[in-house]
């Protein structure tokens, strides 16, 4: 059985680590390099960094910065924002990424995503997804297979009208080696992952699906390994704030009975 991953998240602007609360009201989180060598050291799978400013204020991603943590950590890295074409994907990868991760450029230019993977090979390249529940039925609990979810790009500014389940599918199916998903109704609420949402788009898609948005507590990655197709789990706050270690979710998945890599 394959091991489930425990990845964390930094999302950057202005060349520092930052947090908020369903896309909003960030706060400064630390020197990414020394986050990145933390995360290191705490035998994080891999590691995600976004710049999440870049695609709206139309500009590439840091690399220089990139180049920094490459040199300092061991374990694979992943990159996005601001990825526009075929170029920016090499730089990235040449600067020490071993993935990209495409989201605003890819719902504009769908093509980029096959392009790219004919390139440099399906396994770096991930499609970010971000997510939001469409409410259908006010003051009513609406039944999962009636829910639908919203794409939205230049970090989270943006709808595009685009049925988050169709997009993971057309996604997957144009070469994409892996979907980062994100619930924009969780993320940084601390209230646990969006199950509903997870485990459609993991149904959908044969390619590995990595949860993103409301860990808060130990049993939350629990629940999101139990009870959706999830390979990997993806958290920020609760890890830069110091709640929990990544060695510590991972003991607790390993007692849970989750495959995990100590």
């Amino acid at each position: 059985m394959l091991t489930k991953r425990i990845i964390p998240c930094l999302d950057i602007q202005d060349g520092r680590v930052v947090k908020g609360v369903k896309f909003l009201g960030l706060k400064d989180a630390g020197d990414p390099v020394e986050v990145a060598k933390l995360y290191d050291a705490q035998a994080a799978d891999e590691l995600v960094f976004l710049d999440i400013t870049a695609s709206v204020q139309k500009r590439k991603t840091l690399v220089e910065l990139v180049e920094k943590i490459a040199k300092n950590i061991f374990m694979p890295f992943t990159v996005g924002g601001g990825i526009a074409d075929l170029t920016d994907i090499r730089n990235l990868l040449n600067a020490g990424a071993e993935k990209v991760s495409i989201n605003t450029q890819a719902v504009k230019f769908p093509e980029l995503i096959s392009d790219a993977a004919k390139k440099f090979g399906s396994q770096c390249i991930v499609l970010a997804i971000d997510a939001k529940l469409v409410q259908k039925t006010e003051g009513r609990r609406q039944k999962t297979e009636d829910k639908k979810w919203e794409v939205y790009i230049n970090g989270g500014r943006t709808p595009t009208g685009l049925d988050a389940l169709e997009w993971a599918s057309k996604g997957a199916e144009s070469g994409a080696g892996e979907i980062l998903l994100t619930s924009m109704d969780y993320d940084g609420t601390k209230d646990g992952y969006d199950l509903d949402l997870t485990n459609m788009i993991c149904k959908a898609v044969s390619i590995p699906v990595i949860a993103s948005g409301g860990a808060g507590k130990l049993e939350h990655f629990y629940d999101c390994f139990a009870n959706t197709g999830a390979d990997a789990a993806l958290a920020a706050s609760l890890f830069h704030y110091g709640v929990y270690t990544i060695k510590q979710v991972k003991k607790y998945l390993k007692e849970k009975g989750i495959p995990v890599r100590l």
